[in-house]
């Protein structure tokens, strides 16, 4: 019963601003639903508010429906150990619309270089919209910061959920109570333990370090109030007994870029990697070394979850 009413709290605010007005000719859709041990969620990718001009000079691509398939474990777990975020989106919003953070630009071109182009650097034009959102070539709408849109109704009294990391923990927008485990504690702006190195990059492209890369920044445990994972365990609205969450910011990291859990294989990338192609979503490394690859268990039904059993 607590798990179906955690659903239909995550609908709320869907249901609330269904009134927007569709991309195009194409109205959005989106379906939450638990199944057993599952999470499902179903989109055609187009957000339930308006966005920038796509095409535009920084993204030259247009906004096109998707068949987003997503499972993610509807009681999730802590993993052994953090998951750096590489080649997947990081989650999905209420919406139906993707979180990934990461982008293709590497400094001379090159992905081997050991420097990736932030996305909402400022350094960079990816034509990112007012909703801190751009698209793929394969029309993929997907954010890189906080989606504005999505929470234009929220307000600072009351946490706002916004979707479900790839691992299945819960994700929400800047705001959380000053003591995590008192939700009747006042609402806070939470801050990212994320800060610029100091000093010049000693390799590529040198200069000092300004956030033009994602590895200008570097983690340090307690200069903020989230984790390297910018989540933190405590009470929410929808989880009243506490459980992990994440948290957007409005700095660096914005989307968290590595996992508590271990993500959903429903979220790999297929097809042409990053830096095959123009504007191309691929993986930020969030300031974490490479560390070896993970061996997971093959995807099931090719990768992709089997939709819910109609009821």
């Amino acid at each position: 019963m607590r798990m179906r009413a955690q659903w239909i709290a995550g609908l709320a605010i869907i249901g609330c601003m269904a009134a927007y007005a569709a991309e195009g000719n194409v109205e959005p859709h989106v379906s939450i639903t638990v199944q057993g041990d599952y999470r499902y969620i179903q989109s055609n990718g187009i957000p339930n508010h308006p966005t920038g001009q796509f095409p535009n000079r920084g993204n030259p691509n247009t906004i096109a429906p998707q068949q987003h398939t997503y499972r993610v474990p509807a009681r999730p777990q802590i993993a052994e150990r953090v998951t750096p975020l590489r080649r997947m989106p990081f989650g999905v919003a209420l919406n139906g619309v993707p979180f990934d953070p990461g982008t293709a630009e590497f400094w001379n071109r090159d992905p081997n270089s050991g420097w990736n182009y932030e996305a909402l650097s400022g350094r960079i034009n990816l034509g990112v919209d007012q909703h801190h959102a751009h698209v793929q070539p394969d029309g993929s709408y997907h954010y890189h910061g906080l989606p504005t849109g999505l929470i234009d109704n929220a307000t600072r009294d009351r946490m706002t959920l916004v979707g479900y990391a790839a691992d299945g923990f819960p994700v929400y927008a800047v705001y959380g109570h000053t003591d995590p485990k008192d939700r009747t504690s006042p609402l806070k702006e939470l801050k990212s333990s994320y800060r610029l190195k100091t000093g010049v990059r000693p390799t590529g492209p040198g200069g000092a370090y300004d956030g033009t890369f994602v590895e200008d920044y570097e983690y340090v445990a307690g200069s903020g109030d989230l984790d390297e994972c910018n989540g933190r365990f405590g009470v929410t609205p929808e989880y009243p007994e506490g459980t992990y969450h994440y948290f957007i910011t409005q700095q660096f990291p914005f989307i968290p870029r590595a996992f508590k859990g271990t993500p959903d294989p429903s979220f790999f990338r297929r097809g042409p990697g990053p830096g095959m192609g123009p504007r191309r979503g691929g993986p930020g490394t969030g300031g974490f070394p490479p560390g070896p690859p993970r061996r997971l268990p093959p995807p099931p039904y090719g990768g992709y979850p089997p939709p819910p059993p109609p009821r």
